[in-house]
Order: C-alpha cells, then structure tokens, then sequence
C-alpha cells in the first residue's frame, strides 16, 4: 500500500509541472470577433453618441497622402469604441486626440478586460509635410 501511496504522489508531482511564463513580445490582444491573433490592428470608425467618452492615447501615427494612420490600445467592443476624433491643424503640428467611450445601445453589456490593438485614418486638410503629429490625450 505504501509503494502505490508514494507512486501516485511522484506521479502527481511530476504532472504538475510548471507552467511557461508569458512572452512579452508575442500578442496578446486578440478581437473579440475572431478566434485567431491578428497581425493587424483592428478597424474602428467613430460611433460618436458613447457613454462616459474619455481621452485614449494613441502609440502611432503613420502618414500616408493626406490623411495618418492612427494605432492604440483599447478594450472590446461594446465597452470600448471609438467615440471620435478631433484634430487641429496648424502650420507647424497636427494635433489629434480620440476619444472612447461605452456603447449607447448596449448600456449594460458586460466585456471581458483584454487588450486590443485598434487603428482608424484620420484626414488631414492638406499633406503632413514636416509637421509634428501631436497626441492631443497627453
């Protein structure tokens, strides 16, 4: 009884290993709408109307033409969406700050917390040029 007692404890150690730590540089937010990661950050457009609209900081903005390609961190939807974007143009710097906030018509959706990479264009009334790209959230 003794040898099938110490069997099943070695057993029981050697199949709880441990298990691997998190890779910081592997994704880790996946769109609520898929079941894959993506490489791409997610499309949002501005819904405008949200509840509790808050400043987002953005982490990129890409030029392309007359208009930037902008990237942040965000949550899923309904919880998150993009409210809108605002943007002031002067001669020297673009100054552009989204906003975020909670979707009206699903006021008491429940959504799990993961984070998300999302991008939206933001068009400008002429080429960048040289001017600097301002994150009007910060």
């Amino acid at each position: 009884m003794r040898k099938l007692w110490l069997v099943a404890v070695v057993f029981m150690a050697v199949s709880c290993g441990e298990t691997p730590a998190p890779q910081p540089d592997r994704a880790v937010g996946v769109p609520a709408s898929s079941g894959a990661p993506s490489a791409e950050p997610s499309l949002a457009t501005p819904v405008g109307n949200t509840l509790k609209a808050h400043k987002v900081p953005w982490i990129s903005a890409t030029p392309t033409d007359s208009s930037l390609n902008v990237v942040w961190w965000s949550g899923v939807e309904p919880c998150y969406v993009l409210d809108r974007v605002e943007v002031a143009e002067t001669a020297d710097a673009v100054t552009v700050t989204l906003w975020e906030g909670h979707d009206r018509r699903k006021p008491d959706a429940v959504c799990i917390e993961i984070a998300i990479q999302k991008q939206t264009a933001v068009k400008l009334s002429a080429p960048l040029g040289k001017r600097k790209v301002i994150d009007g959230a910060k």
